[in-house]
């Protein structure tokens, strides 16, 4: 391990990216200390213990505590997921997103394109709502002005300063995506939550010496988590190998082919997508439902898909298991690994090359990606079995000093939930294997360059 730490910072190029990493990461921390003007933080903090923890839990879980403090990043990375979300929908029922999607680099800049302007659209929509729920419970805070003055100035103020926010910590994503390590916005959120575990370690002890929960269930609940972890690693690095024998082949003196390979499906092939799409799907509902009256009846039935209740939690399963289909299919296309296979003389043992090729890959990958799905989505509804089994989510009655001296998103409800919460296992686990693989591939590829180079020198003095 610290072999390989060393190995990072002795490759200059790699030293770059991974500094480059860090040091943005770090500017989106401390952009996360910025309040929202025009809202008083003592009753933020009020309206916070008071409200409703599942769609506060969930934002606050991707914006990395931000919309429980109305930073300047409240709206965090949701925005950019839920506009991703909705184009990738539309390149398959509009020909002219699919044809963007097959026209290489441009045609993926051109979506890219699109992307950002639907996230500008979405952020604007989502702080409107956002303004229009604080100045509705303005008076929650017994007496004290959540919001300092009220009306469009407010609204219109809120609406820039998030809209403008997410902005930023889309185009934090994507430099790190393009000149720093591992996926930018996956990062944003992986740091988002990491910076929170500490609190929730303080928070499970302080119920376990309150004796709200007992030895020997925290024992369980940490047997538990380690077991959850130890499945996630080894469903994630799980694949199906499918054999691949190529056909000898003469090209002039030389003889080509003869040989036996496979070809690795994974049993996950989406990661933590699926449920981080899911999961954006199902909280962008609850940004109209401030917008409407409490007696109204779409007011009614958004309610009834908020986090906690059991329309919510089918839902989620099936927009898991639906996820996880979808971005497979977009990302691994059958028909063109077979046809590739076709052309270089490649073939599966007992099934013909071509078309049925294609049929037996995909009926493969329809199997494994079946049982992917349903790990994803057994792990993400844990903290709802840890609720209603352990009640964990409950917050023991401390000293105020104390209380005070905890991060607001510790003080709502969420700390033991959100530490042994299954979504956040899965992308805190799944980020840091992607991440620490793509370091793994550039350190093999810098010695691979640095082999042949001696090589070369060698060869010419020989």
């Amino acid at each position: 391990m610290i072999d390989s730490l060393k190995n990072i910072f002795a490759v200059s190029d790699l030293r770059k990216r991974v500094l480059f990493t860090l040091g943005l990461l770090a500017v989106y921390r401390i952009g996360s200390k910025i309040p929202t003007p025009g809202i008083n933080p003592e009753a933020l903090a009020q309206l916070m213990q008071s409200a409703s923890s599942g769609v506060f839990g969930l934002y606050d879980m991707f914006s990395g505590q931000n919309l429980s403090q109305m930073t300047i990043f409240a709206l965090g990375i949701m925005p950019y997921i839920s506009a991703s979300i909705i184009l990738q929908l539309l390149t398959v029922v509009w020909p002219y997103l699919e044809r963007l999607s097959k026209e290489g680099e441009l045609g993926r800049r051109k979506i890219t394109q699109y992307t950002r302007y639907g996230t500008i659209v979405l952020a604007v929509v989502q702080a409107l709502g956002i303004a229009i729920f604080l100045e509705r419970n303005t008076d929650i805070a017994g007496g004290l002005p959540l919001v300092y003055n009220t009306g469009w100035p407010f609204r219109l103020m809120t609406v820039l300063t998030l809209t403008t926010g997410t902005a930023f910590v889309m185009w934090l994503g994507e430099q790190i995506t393009e000149r720093g390590i591992g996926n930018g916005m996956s990062l944003i959120i992986y740091a988002g939550i990491v910076v929170g575990l500490p609190g929730a370690v303080f928070l499970t002890l302080e119920q376990l010496r309150t004796g709200q929960i007992g030895l020997l269930t925290l024992a369980f609940l940490i047997l538990l988590m380690t077991g959850v972890i130890a499945a996630i690693v080894f469903v994630e690095r799980g694949h199906r190998r499918v054999t691949v024998q190529y056909a000898k082949r003469v090209v002039g003196r030389r003889q080509y082919g003869g040989s036996s390979t496979h070809i690795p499906l994974k049993v996950n092939t989406g990661g933590v997508i699926p449920v981080i799409f899911a999961s954006s799907i199902l909280a962008f509902p609850a940004t109209f439902a401030p917008m409407l009256d409490i007696n109204n009846p779409v007011r009614r039935g958004l309610d009834q898909i908020g986090m906690g209740m059991p329309l919510h939690d089918l839902l989620y399963v099936a927009g898991i298991i639906f996820f996880c289909y979808f971005y497979t299919a977009i990302i691994f296309n059958p028909d063109d690994v077979a046809e590739n296979m076709r052309k270089y003389g490649g073939f599966i043992p007992g099934i013909r090359p071509g078309k049925r090729t294609a049929e037996h890959i995909d009926t493969i990958l329809t199997r494994i990606t079946l049982v992917g799905a349903i790990y994803l989505a057994m792990v993400a509804i844990l903290p709802q079995f840890l609720i209603s089994g352990f009640k964990v989510n409950q917050i023991p009655v401390i000293g105020e000093r104390l209380y005070a001296a905890l991060p607001r998103f510790f003080t709502d409800g969420l700390g033991v939930q959100f530490f042994f919460g299954g979504t956040s296992l899965l992308i805190i686990v799944g980020v840091a294997m992607d991440t620490v693989q793509q370091v793994e591939s550039q350190l093999i590829m810098r010695h691979y360059d640095g082999f042949m180079k001696k090589a070369r020198i060698r060869g010419r003095r020989g």
